[in-house]
């Protein structure tokens, strides 16, 4: 177990970074040890020493001098020499693609917040469309790569030199699901239906002509049936086929939080109690995963935390089930896990700095 360790973000700029800075700079690990900024920083810039934390997010400055501290040129040579122990990268999937394995050569321990290295599958990568797919460097990575999910692969991650931290629509969906799915209860042959919602931020930082204001408001849309590229890791993390399956995520006109709904059969007649006592005994020690028992969880109870809140309603038939799965797509669904990992990682309390 280590005491402290010297982390390092790569891609503070995003919503997701913004949130993953936040963290790090209050978990109680490492008030002694800031974490390293370093990203893309121009002449002028990097003249007066990088870009003031307080610029980029000013919602960051506190009373201990976090505004002050600021995001550096990017280098391996900076990260090396300032003693980065954990590499955090919220950057695009194909910049991880390229940065990991320079990373994992330099001894970094490396918790990935885009999808470069979720999927074992060559045909579910294959929505990414990588370039380097196939090499041998690639291959090699990826055989390194822990699915970062504490939940299902605690033990991995605990000695993982590469963590791919899931997405959020995956979080939202797993969860809920694999506990049922591995107990034997789902019908799969009838199919399980997911109806997933998400809040504006989960598109990123960047605008498009599908996230600004005036499409957003007011309005409700589906999207990327069929094709949405955290259905890869449903298939593995679940352990589905294609024809068992339909997602279909949707873009709601918050800023953020997940609502999934999940429609399941089961193969014989359930009792309320019987699914309570699956889940419950699933997450017995799973301090980031709320169970209830009575009613069904809604955004605005998750949103602004790391909690995933799963509920569900039985028909009177005992065969049939509407689960209700809840995050924040900022948090759990990214940096608020990404933080779990690292506690798990190094063998701290797997909830600290996120409670």
């Amino acid at each position: 177990m280590n005491d402290s360790v010297q982390t390092a973000v790569v891609g503070v700029t995003g919503y997701a970074g913004a949130e993953l800075a936040r963290l790090l700079l209050h978990h109680p690990r490492l008030q002694n040890k800031p974490p390293i900024f370093a990203g893309r920083v121009d002449a002028t810039d990097a003249a007066r020493g990088g870009i003031p934390l307080a610029e980029i997010h000013p919602e960051l400055a506190d009373s201990k001098g976090s505004g002050g501290l600021r995001q550096l040129p990017f280098s391996w040579e900076l990260l090396t020499d300032l003693g980065a122990e954990v590499l955090f990268l919220a950057t695009p999937h194909e910049q991880s693609r390229e940065w990991v394995p320079e990373a994992l050569k330099r001894g970094m321990r490396v918790i990935d917040l885009s999808g470069a290295w979720r999927l074992v599958e060559a045909e579910n990568r294959a929505v990414y469309a990588f370039e380097d797919d196939g090499t041998e460097l690639a291959a090699s990575t990826q055989a390194q790569a822990v699915y970062g999910m504490p939940e299902l692969h605690r033990k991995q991650i605990a000695g993982a030199k590469l963590i791919a931290n899931p997405g959020c629509y995956a979080t939202s969906v797993i969860l809920p699901l694999r506990p049922l799915v591995a107990a034997g209860l789902v019908d799969l042959e009838y199919g399980i239906v997911v109806d997933a919602k998400s809040g504006v931020s989960g598109a990123g930082k960047a605008p498009t002509a599908k996230t600004h204001y005036m499409y957003a408001a007011d309005n409700l849309s589906a999207y990327g049936a069929f094709t949405h590229r955290h259905t890869g890791e449903l298939l593995e993390q679940i352990g589905l086929s294609t024809e068992q399956i339909f997602f279909t995520p949707h873009l709601l006109p918050i800023p953020r939080g997940i609502l999934s709904t999940i429609y399941v059969r089961f193969r014989e007649p359930q009792t309320r109690a019987s699914i309570a006592q699956v889940y419950h005994r699933f997450f017995a020690h799973s301090p980031m995963v709320r169970i209830y028992d009575k009613a069904l969880p809604q955004i605005q109870y998750s949103v602004r935390s790391n909690y995933s809140d799963i509920g569900f309603q039985l028909a009177s038939d005992g065969r049939r089930a509407v689960i209700v799965s809840c995050l924040d797509n900022l948090l759990k669904g990214a940096s608020g896990q990404a933080v779990q990992n690292l506690n798990v990682m190094l063998g701290w309390g797997e909830s600290e700095g996120l409670e």
